[in-house]
C-alpha cells in the first residue's frame, strides 16, 4: 500500500470463532542502523496511515513500527466483523508478538509504545499485565480512550446495561453514533488535509456492537482502579471537546470523539511517573491537527524522550547509541501547550517474511 521503505509483516494468530484470524506489523526503518524503536497502535475505526508520525521517528533515529490490530485495517479478513472484539486482552497476541519481532528477530532493545485512542487504553492495560517483562521502555498515549465521551447518565446506567447485552447477544448493534464530525474535519475529500481508505476508516465508523462496547467498559473500570505501569508516560490530548455529530467549525479545533478532561482526570491512575501536555486547537488524532499543533505535538514528544528515555535526535551511523539514559527536566512547552507531571495518587495493588506495505 504505502511503497518502499516500508514493509509488512502477517501475524498468524489462529482462529476465533468468525474463522482464521490475523494481525499486520508494518515496518519503516530509520536512515541509520538504530537499536531503538517505535510501536505504535491505532484506535477504534482506525489502521496506519500517518505516515509523517513515522518519519518524524524515523528522522530522529527509531525504526518506526506500526501494528494493524485483529480485524482493522490490512489484517480485516472478508469474513469478520469490522474492528469487533470480545475484551481488550484480545489484542494481547499480537502486541507480544509485534514486541518479540521488534525485540528479539530485529535486534532493539529500547522499545516505545505509542497509542491513540482506543490504541492507548489497549497498550496502557497491556503494559499493566506485562509490567514485569521489561518490554516497554516507555509510553506515549495520544488522546487515549479513558470514558465514554457522553453524559453521565449515559456513561454508567445505559452502558451498564448495554454490557449485559453483549454478554447474551455479542454483536448486536447499538444505537451509539459516532457522526461525521470528526472524519469530515480530517479527509481531505471535506475539510481536512488527509487521504486515507474510507472502507478501513468511513467517516461514520462501523456499526458500535454491545459485544465491543462491553469489553470498552470492563477496561475502562479496570483503568479507574488503578494500573501500576512502571515506566514514564506521556500523556498528550486536547484543551477542548466537541460533542456535535454534525458538521461545525468547532469541530476542526477541538477533540470531536472524546472528552480530554476524561483523559486528565483519569492520568494519574496509570503509574508513578505520567506527564500530562495538553494542544490548544488539537484534534482527536494530534498528529492530525493543523500544521502549527502538530509541530508542537511533535516538539513535545521529542523532549519528553529526550528527557526520560535518553532518545536524543538521531543515531551515531555505526548504530550505537551513546545518548544517556538519565531523566532530565522538561523544558517549558511553547505557546499553546501546557505540560507536567500529572500527581501520583494512591491505588490499589493489583491481587516470517516482510513484504511491501
Amino acid at each position: 500500500m504505502l511503497g518502499p521503505p516500508y514493509e509488512r509483516q502477517t501475524i498468524d494468530l489462529g482462529v476465533d470463532d468468525e474463522g482464521p484470524v490475523v494481525a499486520t506489523l508494518v515496518r519503516r526503518r530509520a536512515d541509520r542502523p538504530t537499536r531503538r524503536a517505535v510501536l505504535y497502535v491505532h484506535g477504534f475505526v482506525d489502521y496506519f496511515f500517518q505516515t509523517h508520525l513515522a518519519d518524524f521517528f524515523a528522522e530522529r533515529g527509531w525504526d518506526f513500527y506500526a501494528l494493524d490490530l485483529r480485524k482493522y485495517g490490512r489484517s480485516l479478513l472478508t469474513h469478520q466483523t469490522p474492528n469487533f472484539c470480545r475484551d481488550l486482552t484480545d489484542y494481547h497476541p499480537e502486541l507480544d508478538a509485534a514486541a518479540k519481532i521488534i525485540r528479539e528477530d530485529d535486534g532493539h532493545d529500547m522499545l516505545l509504545a505509542v497509542g491513540h485512542s482506543t490504541g492507548g487504553l489497549i497498550i496502557s492495560l497491556w503494559a499493566h499485565a506485562r509490567r514485569d517483562a521489561g518490554i516497554v521502555d516507555g509510553i506515549v498515549l495520544n488522546s487515549p480512550f479513558f470514558d465514554i465521551n457522553a453524559p453521565w447518565l449515559v456513561r454508567r446506567p445505559l452502558l451498564a446495561a448495554v454490557s449485559r447485552l453483549g454478554r447474551r447477544a455479542p454483536h448486536r448493534v447499538v444505537p451509539f453514533d459516532l457522526g461525521t464530525a470528526y472524519g469530515e474535519s480530517i479527509h481531505a475529500d471535506h475539510r481536512g488535509e488527509w487521504s486515507y481508505d474510507l472502507a478501513w476508516k468511513p467517516l461514520a465508523g462501523f456499526p458500535v456492537r454491545a459485544g465491543w462496547l462491553g469489553a470498552i467498559r470492563t477496561a475502562q473500570r479496570q483503568l479507574r482502579t488503578g494500573l501500576d505501569i512502571p515506566v514514564p508516560v506521556l500523556l498528550a490530548c486536547s484543551t477542548r471537546s466537541f460533542r456535535g455529530r454534525r458538521w461545525h467549525e468547532s469541530a476542526g479545533l477541538a477533540d470531536a470523539v472524546l472528552d480530554p478532561e476524561h483523559m486528565v482526570r483519569y492520568a494519574p491512575r496509570l503509574g508513578r511517573h505520567v506527564t500530562l501536555a495538553r494542544f490548544d486547537g488539537g484534534l482527536h488524532d494530534l498528529t492530525l491537527s493543523g500544521t502549527a499543533v502538530r509541530e508542537q505535538v511533535f516538539t513535545e514528544v521529542g523532549r519528553w524522550a529526550e528527557a526520560f528515555l535518553g532518545a536524543g535526535p538521531t543515531a551515531p551511523a555505526d548504530g550505537t547509541d551513546t545518548a544517556g539514559r538519565d531523566a532530565g527536566a522538561i523544558r517549558t512547552a511553547r505557546a499553546g501547550v501546557t505540560t507536567g507531571p500529572v500527581p501520583h495518587s494512591r491505588r490499589p495493588a493489583d491481587p516470517a517474511n516482510s513484504t511491501p506495505s
